[in-house]
């Protein structure tokens, strides 16, 4: 027996002003959250962007092509109530940040990753006043007190709907800088996407890609643009 899934039972979504925020309405019902909070938008362009993809449903309503509406729900069901500790759980990955774990050799692989890995660590240097220590290979490297306070502060100064997406940001790229980055737009966001691939592109140059591990990329990859379009929309 096949499991039941929800059907479109609307037929007009509509966006509202609701005080000094944003909700959206299916004929006229204003939406919940999972837990039965109001979904309450704080942009008209998050709102916009949650209304095209009810919108967009048809028939059986499908929420993994919801990524906003998924992580609006986030943001108020889960993150807005330990807000803290989510930016501490973001922010410690500047500790072991993958920009900052370079490969000993190949000489093709060390060039790669400083091409691609060296301005990011530069610009967050020149913007967040920081430094950093990068190594080779896995073994721990203690990033200086300074730096890790400076980039903490930073991140608890975000929304709870701002760290929704920069928690998926840096957790599919392994890493702070490319998540903050992101949020500044200091590159495309597939080029972030790319730069956090170096050493899996690499391996896959030199021994190729199964079926299952491509499906996975794809899907990490799609995560980081959904991430980098609600945090856009989140201002």
């Amino acid at each position: 027996m096949s499991g039941w899934a929800a059907k479109r039972f609307w037929s007009e979504v509509a966006v509202e002003t609701v005080g000094e925020g944003f909700t959206v309405r299916l004929d006229g019902r204003a939406l919940r959250t999972p837990a039965k909070a109001p979904l309450k938008l704080p942009t008209r362009a998050l709102a916009d962007l949650v209304a095209a993809e009810w919108a967009a449903q048809e028939g059986a309503i499908r929420p993994e092509t919801m990524p906003a509406t998924r992580a609006a729900n986030a943001a108020i069901d889960k993150v807005r109530g330990q807000k803290s500790e989510v930016a501490e759980l973001i922010a410690a990955y500047g500790a072991t940040d993958l920009l900052c774990y370079r490969a000993a050799a190949p000489a093709p692989l060390v060039e790669r990753q400083a091409a691609a890995w060296d301005p990011l660590l530069e610009w967050s240097a020149r913007r967040f006043g920081v430094a950093w220590q990068v190594t080779t290979g896995v073994m721990p490297q203690d990033q200086p007190r300074a730096t890790l306070d400076r980039l903490a502060a930073h991140v608890a100064g975000y929304s709870a709907f701002e760290l929704t997406a920069l928690h998926d940001l840096v957790a599919l790229s392994g890493s702070l800088v490319i998540g903050l980055a992101a949020t500044e737009v200091q590159a495309p966001p597939d080029a972030l996407w790319r730069v956090s691939r170096v050493d899996e592109d690499w391996q896959i140059a030199q021994w190729g890609e199964d079926a299952e591990a491509a499906a996975l990329a794809a899907t990490r990859r799609q995560g980081f643009l959904d991430a980098c379009r609600f945090f856009a929309a989140c201002r």
